[in-house]
């Protein structure tokens, strides 16, 4: 199988990936440089998956590289998770997905409407979902805890949770019982997470992380107000 490990260097993370006659998908973009006999190949899905891949938002390429030698990815301020599917099916957050043996189906996941408006991502949340055995590499804005719930509840205020287990049931609720009371505690909807399973959170970005994010929107802002 596949080896992946993540490399730190000079403050930033990269996913690093040995390949021995080997096959593994990654998030399209996500190449960096490979080094050794490594072919790429980007197929287009076939006509339901463009549609499916338009409707959601979803990237329509997911490249598969083939071969022997080393393949770097994409360096990040934020980091990295590395885990087994397990053979059980993972839903990842929007943007969490980074790459994966072949051996891992790759599908979409969509939550209810209204439980992507109560979340703040719209009408429309698609996610990715993951499958089958075979190492699954999530990209993460800080360090992964690993929260195991056993028929029990986690609530979260914010989008800090990269992914869980199939079987834990989300939803997004009120943070008190009046819908007041929730907008006045500066909490308003609040991720609930049910059931028996696993989450991946990473609740506390690394410092750059959050620095280059601060940078960034500033310099978002800064356009818009030019602009206007």
């Amino acid at each position: 199988m596949a080896h992946f490990e993540i490399i730190e260097q000079e403050g930033v993370r990269l996913v690093k990936v040995t390949l021995a006659n080997e096959t593994v998908r990654t998030e399209s973009g996500a190449l960096y440089y490979m080094k050794g006999s490594i072919a790429m190949e980007s197929k287009a899905p076939g006509i339901g998956g463009i549609f499916k891949a338009l409707a959601t938002g979803e990237k329509i390429f997911r490249p598969i590289y083939t071969g022997t030698g080393e393949l770097f990815l994409e360096p990040s301020f934020g980091g990295f998770y590395i885990f087994e599917g397990g053979g059980q099916t993972w839903i990842a957050e929007s943007g969490s997905y980074w790459a994966s043996e072949m051996e891992i189906s790759v599908d979409v996941h969509r939550e209810s409407a209204l439980t992507s408006f109560k979340s703040g991502e719209g009408f429309l949340d698609f996610q990715t979902k993951l499958s089958g055995h075979g190492t699954i590499v999530l990209r993460s804005q800080g360090a992964v805890e690993v929260v195991q719930l056993q028929n029990d509840r986690l609530t979260v205020d914010g989008n800090y949770v990269l992914a869980r287990s199939g079987d834990i049931r989300y939803s997004a609720q009120k943070a008190t019982k009046s819908f007041f009371s929730s907008m006045t505690s500066g909490e308003g909807f609040v991720r609930i997470y049910e059931g028996t399973g696993t989450l991946f959170m990473a609740p506390i970005p690394y410092w750059r992380h959050r620095m280059f994010s601060m940078i960034a929107s500033q310099q978002v802002r800064a356009k818009a107000s030019s602009g206007s």
